[in-house]
């Protein structure tokens, strides 16, 4: 979609990408809400202003089995309590609507489905019914990395409705390793069986996307001499933005005491479950190495849900995400409160001493997605950052995206990434697709 996006952007095509429902807990904000990265980074890539009609409907796993629910950007706690199956009749009008707006505002938009249009277990909001709602063509995308690409082409094709059927012109072999020229007879068979077209082999590549869902490092950084931990518990969220970090230091993932032993710097990072993330610190030991650490003045910062546990305790009377006590580094409180902030942030930096003194006079831009509010006992540098010796919290993710961010921290100036990237995978549709049956289906 990333490729898609940028690549019709190059054609000079006004293109928005579209996803009725996503799912992770890395997301950005937009218009006083928040999306998933994934059409964040989509909307770049097409040269477009980020906007929550790109992604309506957004569900954050806080549990194994409940996620809370985003629509529109707004967490709709009404949702996120009703059973799945009995949401759809709500979730549909934020997505045909979005899709509406896109299609007003925009010369073409890129639909992405979620999951599989073939889950025949399940009421398909997101892939048959929207691509339905748009009278649009469709290609079905498989990961032939994963094997049984044909199975999977034959399978979703036999059991989608007719009417995603009738629209499906082709298909794509995605993340492909080898020679090519052994696919065949399977082509030339699926398209006999099925009418389907191969629109084109896209090959395994190297690139510097990050995950929209999970932990990403791409890259180990070997003129750099640091070495970074982030400590990845089960709740983790907003990870993509520690990418750029990956080239500006050894970044490792963190899950038991020993991994920390010759870090430079441990993080911890955003969470969506912070009373259970710290219940699992607590499990793996990993607090008691933090508080030990901290002792011993090795460098530690908390971003969002990692500055909350840094401080001495978390309330929740609105049952958020539960109580906890914090690990008791620095002199703040945490409240979580019913409304949740999203918001662009921009600041100046105060003098810092200690370790972190390189910090000092940074003018640092991030946004903030938090139901707890902060209160200090004495250790903030601002209303945003608070230290105490080695040890820094901040509410606002995104700093580590900053090259002279991460400079300060690890003595290495990372290059930018993302531009190079969305060309790079633009360039895939010229040398890989059909585009001839791409214009065709965009009614070119």
């Amino acid at each position: 979609m990333t490729a898609l996006c940028r690549w019709f952007a190059r054609q000079g095509v006004d293109v928005a990408p579209f996803k009725a429902q996503n799912m992770s807990n890395n997301a950005r904000v937009v218009d006083g809400g928040e999306i998933g990265v994934a059409q964040w980074l989509q909307s770049i890539a097409a040269r477009q202003e980020p906007s929550m009609f790109m992604n309506p409907v957004l569900l954050k796993p806080e549990a194994d089995t409940r996620s809370q629910v985003v629509v529109n950007g707004q967490v709709r706690h009404d949702l996120t309590t009703m059973p799945w199956r009995d949401r759809g009749p709500y979730l549909w009008p934020a997505m045909s609507g979005a899709l509406d707006t896109l299609r007003r505002e925009h010369e073409l938009v890129l639909i992405e489905g979620a999951g599989s249009p073939a889950e025949i277990n399940l009421p398909d909001l997101v892939n048959n019914r929207i691509v339905d709602y748009a009278d649009a063509a469709a290609l079905l995308v498989v990961d032939i990395d994963k094997g049984g690409a044909f199975a999977h082409l034959f399978g979703t094709w036999s059991l989608v409705p007719e009417t995603t059927r009738a629209r499906l012109g082709g298909y794509i072999l995605n993340k492909f390793r080898g020679d090519a020229t052994l696919l065949e007879p399977g082509p030339a068979m699926l398209h006999e069986m099925t009418g389907l077209k191969l629109a084109g082999v896209i090959p395994m590549v190297q690139h510097q996307l990050p995950d929209e869902e999970g932990a990403t490092i791409r890259h180990a950084a070997p003129e750099a001499d640091a070495v970074v931990g982030i400590v990845r518990y089960p709740y983790s969220s907003n990870l993509d933005e520690f990418q750029l970090l990956a080239h500006g230091a050894h970044v490792r993932w963190i899950a038991n005491p020993r991994e920390m032993l010759d870090c430079d710097v441990i993080i911890l990072p955003g969470s969506k479950n912070v009373a259970a993330d710290l219940n699992w610190l607590r499990i793996q030991e990993l607090d008691v190495a933090l508080r030990d650490r901290a002792a011993k003045g090795g460098r530690i910062i908390g971003v969002c849900g990692g500055c909350m546990m840094l401080g001495e305790a978390i309330t929740d009377i609105h049952g958020i995400e539960g109580a906890s006590q914090g690990l008791g580094l620095l002199t703040l409180r945490t409240e979580f409160g019913a409304d949740k902030i999203t918001r662009h942030v921009g600041i100046t930096l105060p003098q810092i001493s200690g370790p972190f003194a390189a910090w000092s006079g940074l003018v640092v831009e991030g946004y903030e997605i938090r139901n707890g509010r902060m209160i200090d006992e004495g250790a903030a540098l601002n209303e945003l950052f608070w230290t105490d010796g080695a040890t820094l919290a901040t509410t606002v993710h995104g700093l580590f995206e900053d090259p002279v961010v991460v400079e300060a921290l690890v003595g290495y100036r990372p290059p930018p990434l993302l531009e190079e990237t969305f060309e790079q995978l633009a360039d895939l549709i010229d040398e890989h697709l059909d585009t001839g049956m791409l214009w065709s289906m965009v009614g070119q």
